[in-house]
Parts: C-alpha cells; structure tokens; sequence
C-alpha cells in the first residue's frame, strides 16, 4: 500500500474478505489487489461474492502457491491476473499499469487521468499547491511558464522535499501534451536489475521471475511526459538506454529484438550535482546535456522563509479537513519557532510538522508545545523573541524540549520518560505542570 500510494494511487486496506466486502458494497473502486489465504474467506471466495457495484471491477490475486492449478482456478473464477509471493512491488506495478492498459472502457488509471487534464486538477496538484511569494518562487513560476509550452527536456533541480514532482505537473499541464499522460517514476526506488525493465519493459520470459510481457513507463507516456525523479540513481548501463531513447525516440523492451518507437517529453529531477557525478564517472555527460536543455532551480525552504507562514496556513487547512479539527491558526511563539527552524527536509517536513500539531493542540490555535522536539531545540538554542538573554530562560527551553524529545519517543509512557530522564515519576508530572504539556 506505501509502494502504490507514493505512485499517486489512492488505497484502501482492509485485513479480511469481510471487511472488503462490506466496503465493496459502498463503492466502487478501480481495482482490487487480494491475497489467497485470508481469515475465514480466501480470495476466490471474495472474487465470487463481489458486490454488483464492483462486478467487473478487475482483480489481481496474490498467493504464495504458485502452481498451475491456482492460476487456472483464479482465472477461470474471473481473476484479471495473479502474482506469487513474496511479491516484487515493481513486478506489481507493471501487472496494474498492464491491467489499466487491457481495460476497454479506461486508457489509464483515473488517478492519471486526473492528473494529466489540467481543467481538473489532480488531487496532489490541488492540495500542494501554493503560489509563493518570494522572488525565487516568483522566478521560477515565470520560468515554468515559459518552458510549459515547449518541448523542451527540463532537468529540475532541488533540494528533497522542495516539490519538484508538483513543478514537472505543471510543466506537463502547461504544455500542448496536457491531456496526454503524465508518468511519474521514482529512479531511487529501482533496483539496479529491473530499472531498465521498469522504463523500457521486457517481454515474457527473458529473465528470472518476467512472467509476463512488461509495458515499461516510456511507452505508458507516450504522446504524454515522463517525469524521472532522482535521475542520479540510475546505473550507467540504463543511463545508455535513456540517451538513445532521447535521441532516436526507440525503445527496445528487455530481451526483445524489436525497437518500438515513443514519443514522449521528458523532465529529470534530482538533489545531487550531477556535474560532481560526470567528474566521479557515474554520470554520462553526453546525458546531462540531453537532460539540461533547460534548467529550472528550487530554492530550499530555509531560502525563502517569508513563504512559511503562508505555507504553514495552506498545511493547517488541509490538516484540519483531514483530522476533523477546527483550528484557526498559530500562536506567535508557534509561528516564531516555524520561521526559525532551517527545515532540512522543506515543504515535506513542514506538511508533516503542521499535521502533527494539528492533532496535539487543543484550542483556536496551534501550540508551540505542539511542536516536535527538533523545531522546539532550534527554538532554543537562538535568542528568545525581545532579545532576552537570560541563562535561566534558556536552560528552561532546553528542559523542556528534552522531556517533549523523550516522551516522542517512547510514546508518551511517562514511567519509561522518567527512567531515560533520569528523574521520578513525581518530578516528571510536576515538570510537564510547570511546562504547560497537557500529554
């Protein structure tokens, strides 16, 4: 479910067939992903009593008895495909996209076909947009709109957690492919042996565990953008393959003699210097230049901290949706000690920041308690708001983060705090009295 969420699909889990079922009655869904052997129903029992609702919905079956028996049984029962376990996530993958592909009534998932129409944007569109208000954000928007219409490869560089999938969303959606497929892959999540297998594809039997034909993601894009993420990772053997795709617009699937050809626009992502892994030998600079026809940079969090109260605002907003909370915004200390922390990880971390304190305050607003330990020891450690210098003061701050760093991390159970504190139980209550931490 992790694998499939971070490809932009939306999943649902359930740990029984009775549980599915009941939800299945409710609503319909895309696809389902079902295990064989499951507490008192197994998959070919929830195949046969599917819902009306999701009759024709498609099912892959997983089963740890990969015998011909069980494949006949599950197709002839109405499964759409099977895999045996333990299951390759990519393997998976491809099965979904190929699932999609034989659909007569979709050409791709819905959550694509979202994304790729920019008069209904995507649900990750929606939500992570904010339009900046410093002069680099300024910058770079004027520049994405410049590029958006061109054809032009795009290698996007930033920081982790800058949003430079979003960035490559809008590129596609401002081009003329706008409505043609977006694909998005995550290079650091490829493993060395099936990276070239999850681009190109490969045909059924031309290595270990290729069960099937493979669709790779060059030809799931085609006439659409394929948007490479932490293009760094890939092997210098795949990076070949990727310069002639660019160049000739062929590609030739893993173990077939034929190239097929593509037509898609391609944009590269990465947090690495790629000029220090041409000089390593790690990456091909023939490649870089076919990547880099134009660059677009994304400055860090900590560049641009007039954005964070604005994105701190869009973050609690969608906070209190999902939470079910009605928080109005953030005390001044709060807001402080947000604009003060360097936000190594960017709008990720400060998204997750945001939710977390969204479910700990209580009140109109969040609190500075809130806060995990990390912002809070930033917090500290910098003269306090009115330039008070007191050592006392500070000595304060930093117990008090200490005891909220501590109590995060043994969820809250106060007696093993205590312990790793080193203090009683007593002392501990009163602290967190004197403190202000209701927890």
């Amino acid at each position: 479910a992790a694998y499939l969420r971070k490809q932009n699909f939306e999943v649902e889990t359930f740990g029984s067939a009775g549980k599915a079922l009941e939800r299945l009655s409710e609503e319909a869904f895309d696809l389902i992903i079902t295990d064989y052997r499951m507490p008192g129903m197994d998959g070919l029992e929830l195949l046969q009593q599917m819902p009306v609702k999701n009759a024709s919905t498609p099912l892959i079956l997983l089963t740890s008895y990969g015998d011909i028996g069980m494949a006949v049984r599950s197709m002839k029962a109405g499964a759409t495909d099977y895999l045996t376990k333990p299951v390759n996530p990519e393997e998976l993958l491809a099965v979904i996209h190929n699932t999609f592909a034989h659909r007569s009534e979709v050409s791709v998932p819905q959550h694509e076909e979202k994304e790729t129409n920019p008069a209904t944007p995507s649900k990750a569109s929606a939500q992570d947009f904010v339009a900046g208000k410093s002069p680099q954000t300024k910058l770079l928007l004027e520049h994405l709109s410049l590029v958006g219409p061109t054809n032009m490869s795009v290698l996007i560089q930033g920081e982790s957690g800058t949003g430079k999938e979003y960035i490559a969303k809008k590129i596609h959606e401002k081009s003329k492919r706008g409505e043609a497929p977006f694909v998005a892959v995550d290079c650091g999540a490829l493993s060395k042996d099936l990276a070239a297998s999850e681009l190109f594809g490969h045909k059924k039997g031309s290595f270990t565990g290729a069960l099937h034909d493979k669709t790779g993601q060059f030809k799931h894009a085609d006439g659409g953008t394929l948007f490479l993420d932490e293009i760094g990772n890939l092997s210098y053997e795949v990076q070949v393959k990727l310069l002639r795709a660019l160049q000739e617009q062929v590609i030739r699937p893993v173990g077939s003699t034929e190239s097929v050809r593509v037509n898609v626009r391609l944009i590269a992502a990465t947090n690495e210097n790629l000029r220090e892994a041409i000089k390593k030998g790690n990456f091909r600079e023939d490649l870089y230049h076919r990547l880099n026809e134009f660059k677009l940079e994304v400055s860090p969090l900590r560049s641009r901290t007039e954005e964070i109260p604005q994105f701190a605002r869009h973050f609690l907003d969608l906070a209190n949706k999902e939470l079910e909370k009605t928080l109005e915004g953030f005390t001044e200390a709060c807001m402080h000690a947000l604009v003060s922390y360097s936000w190594p990880g960017n709008l990720r971390e400060l998204k997750n920041v945001v939710k977390r304190a969204t479910l700990l305050s209580e009140g109109p607003e969040v609190q500075l308690k809130a806060l995990p330990g990390e912002v809070l020891h930033q917090q500290a450690i910098i003269t306090p708001a009115g330039g008070k210098t007191d050592l006392k003061e500070l000595e304060s701050q930093l117990e008090r983060e200490k005891i909220v760093e501590v109590l995060e991390k043994v969820r809250y159970n106060k007696s093993k705090a205590a312990k790793l504190l080193n203090i009683d139980r007593k002392t501990l209550y009163n602290k967190l009295k004197l403190y202000g931490l209701d927890v």
